[in-house]
C-alpha cells in the first residue's frame, strides 16, 4: 500500500518503526535487514485479498492504450483516497496527480519509443533526466494504483505480495514494467542495470533478482 511505516493515521505504529530502525544504529555493523519487534497490523496475504475494483477490457490494445485505460478507470477511486487523506504520494516524478495520463504515457514509451535517454514528450517539468526518471515514473504509477485500491481495501488491507500478485499478475502497469525492464536490460549500462533492479521487486523478474 506504499506505506513502509504502517498504516496511514497510526502515528504510534510509526514511531515505533522508527525507534527500532535508529536503534539499529547501536549494533548493525554492516547494511542490515532487520524483523519488526512486535505486532503488525492485519493484512490479507496472497489467496486471501482480491481487487475489488473492475478493471474490464479495453478497445486499444497497444501498451500505451492498455496503461491508459487502465489508469482512466481508476481515477475516481485514487481521487478518493487523496480527499480522504488530504495529501498523497503522487508527484515525485514532477508531474501533477492530474498529469497521470501523462506518466503512463511516459513510462510505456520507454518501450514503445524504444529509448531511455531521450526524454518523454509532453507538458510535465520532470524532475529527473532518463534514464533515472523511469524509476520515478513507476513509484508514480504505483502510488496512484495504491490509492486507488486503498478506497475499497475490503475488511483488510493487502499485503505487500498480494498487491505484487495483482499488479504483476493482472495489470497493464505490471506488463509495462516488465516491459520496461527488458528494455532497460537490452541497454547493458550500470545506470540502466540500477534503474531496472529498482522497478521490479525481488522475483518479479524472469523468476529471479532483477539487479
Amino acid at each position: 500500500m506504499g506505506r513502509p511505516l504502517g498504516s496511514a493515521e497510526d502515528p504510534e505504529f510509526q514511531k515505533n518503526v522508527m525507534r527500532q530502525a535508529f536503534g539499529l544504529l547501536a549494533t548493525a555493523t554492516e547494511p542490515t535487514i532487520a524483523d519488526y519487534a512486535g505486532p503488525l497490523p492485519e493484512e490479507a496475504g496472497p489467496g486471501q485479498w482480491a481487487c475489488p475494483l473492475n478493471l474490464g477490457p479495453v478497445v486499444d490494445d497497444t501498451l500505451t492504450g492498455r496503461l491508459l485505460a487502465e489508469v482512466g478507470r481508476l481515477k475516481t477511486w485514487s481521487a478518493q483516497t487523496r480527499a480522504v487523506r488530504g495529501r498523497t504520494l503522487f508527484g515525485v516524478s514532477g508531474a501533477q496527480p492530474d498529469q497521470v495520463d501523462d506518466v503512463a504515457r511516459a513510462l510505456a514509451s520507454v518501450v514503445e519509443v524504444d529509448s531511455i535517454t531521450d526524454a518523454p514528450v509532453g507538458e510535465v517539468d520532470w524532475a529527473f533526466d532518463m534514464p533515472l526518471l523511469v524509476r520515478h515514473l513507476a513509484d508514480d504509477l504505483r502510488t496512484f494504483y495504491h490509492e486507488a485500491i486503498a478506497a475499497q481495501p475490503g475488511s483488510v488491507a493487502p499485503n505487500h505480495d498480494a498487491l505484487n500478485d495483482w499488479i504483476f499478475g493482472g495489470t497493464a502497469l505490471g506488463d509495462t514494467l516488465l516491459a520496461v525492464a527488458d528494455r532497460l536490460a537490452a541497454a547493458d549500462n550500470p545506470m540502466a542495470n540500477l534503474v531496472r533492479g529498482l522497478l521490479i521487486p525481488e522475483g518479479r523478474y524472469r523468476d529471479g533478482s532483477a539487479f
